[in-house]
């Protein structure tokens, strides 16, 4: 029992040493990581981004006093992939990891946390991994990570309240038992700021805290959910559909009550990690960085009305395991004080892939520009002038009959049913004109189909577990 209180974050002082309490004044001069990602939370979900009906207030004010990203785009529609491409810095042409699954990642290739070990920093996750099994290569602790308590198989995320998780304890994994009734988020933010708080001005640190939530299940703590219940103890909301008992997400009489609560708790999440960085006085001088794997989901009870109605993918087309927008379009906003404009926006095109070479510029590690798809978009981040940008983005998704899209300055070409005998489907659309992915135009302009197309056939590389036909 002693083990698990250790590992859950009861005992963080006996995991990370003798120096819980001791809040340091001082850093080094490379800048802390802090890394949030959410779980299928929709472009729309949140203020910054149009929403109204669901309150974000702490990540309105990440918005108000840093940088938001305008047009920034997810590894994936799904999160394995979304999330290799984040760890390796390639796109889904080219990473091992192109699809949900248990599949590890490309051996022999140094991932994000590895670069920014040999750096000097010291790396916890605290969250969702879903790139590696115990006992494979790209296990947590094998791939740079020093400090670990979550899943290391995606489906165990599904479930809020999990008996038991994995961790890292004494340079290995081991599975334990979670409180009875406790919520895995609360644990993983419970344990990211006690991390935050034994920290010394010895080496910096990157915190990844990979949020479950508002995946499916739609189980979320009363505390987040009663504000959307009436006095009665039913949903605010109109024609709530209930989840039933038996199926693979557990039972919610109110999926769009429950979903409002889970995007509130990631707020306040947000709010509870940024306070932590200010109350021991490293907030100028640490990078915070929130974003989302992919887009919006329908699963566990919530329903295409449910997106429409809270407006989850704004005004774009599609959710999760789509490739229009509305899948694959997130929210980027990143803080950090003094260096960051407050109140700025950033009409940077970039992607997950970005973020591998941005954040290695940041820690002082060069990058060779053919060990990566991404672009560091560093300067943008300081006001800077941005010289390099991509000339075109690229996805690949390998359910619902095989997808891929291509995002070229105005233009997007996306093919569908790649695998089905009747396919492969082109669809073109003017992004800048037409946002919603509306209007087909491939049949006006078929050079320009027939060029974009070109790349498609040419941009990936072979995978020996995702392939078209």
């Amino acid at each position: 029992m002693e083990k698990a209180m250790k590992c859950l974050g009861v005992m963080l002082v006996m995991i990370f040493g003798p120096f819980a309490g001791l809040y340091a004044q001082h850093f080094s001069e490379k800048p802390n990581i802090v890394f949030i990602i959410a779980d299928d939370l929709g472009i729309g979900d949140i203020g910054p981004y149009g929403q109204t009906i669901i309150p974000t207030p702490n990540l309105d004010k990440m918005a108000s006093t840093g940088m938001k990203f305008n047009d920034f785009y997810a590894g994936s529609t799904v999160c394995a992939p979304s999330r290799a491409s984040l760890m390796t810095g390639q796109h889904t042409g080219h990473t091992l990891v192109r699809g949900n699954g248990e599949y590890p990642l490309e051996s022999g290739r140094k991932i994000l946390p590895e670069r920014l070990k040999e750096a000097g920093y010291t790396n916890a996750m605290f969250g969702k991994w879903g790139l590696g099994l115990a006992n494979t290569h790209s296990s947590p602790e094998k791939v740079g990570w020093d400090h670990f308590v979550g899943h290391l198989h995606h489906v165990s995320a599904h479930y809020q309240k999990p008996d038991s998780l994995d961790c890292i304890i004494e340079g290995e994994i081991s599975r334990m038992p979670v409180p009875k009734g406790k919520y895995a988020n609360d644990l993983f933010v419970e344990n990211s700021i006690e991390f935050i708080e034994t920290q010394t001005d010895e080496q910096p640190f990157f915190l990844y805290l990979s949020l479950t939530v508002p995946h499916a299940e739609l189980l979320v703590p009363e505390r987040y959910f009663q504000p959307f219940l009436d006095e009665s103890g039913k949903s605010i909301f109109p024609s709530e559909k209930a989840h039933p008992e038996g199926l693979h997400y557990g039972a919610q009489p109110y999926p769009k009550a429950a979903y409002a609560a889970l995007v509130s708790s990631i707020d306040d999440y947000v709010g509870r990690v940024m306070s932590a960085l200010e109350k021991i006085g490293i907030a100028e001088n640490t990078l915070v960085i929130f974003t989302s794997d992919n887009g919006t989901h329908v699963e566990g009870g919530r329903r295409m009305e449910d997106v429409d109605y809270f407006k989850s993918s704004a005004h774009f087309r599609g959710v999760k395991r789509d490739l229009f927008d509305g899948g694959i379009k997130v929210p980027l906003m990143v803080n950090w004080p003094g260096k960051i404009k407050e109140g700025s926006t950033s009409d940077f095109r970039g992607a997950f892939w970005d973020l591998f070479p941005t954040l290695s510029h940041l820690a002082g590690i060069e990058v060779d520009r053919d060990d990566t798809d991404g672009i560091s978009f560093l300067p943008t981040l300081l006001g800077q002038k941005q010289k390099e940008n991509h000339s075109y983005l690229y996805w690949e998704f390998h359910e619902e009959g095989g997808k891929q899209a291509l995002l070229q300055g105005d233009w997007k070409l996306v093919r569908l049913d790649i695998n089905k005998t009747e396919g492969p489907k082109t669809y073109l659309y003017k992004v800048t004109d037409d946002p919603g992915e509306v209007d087909d135009l491939s049949s006006k302009h078929p050079g320009k189909v027939k060029r974009m197309n070109k790349i498609l056939d040419q941009i990936r590389t072979p995978n020996p577990y995702f392939e078209f036909n």
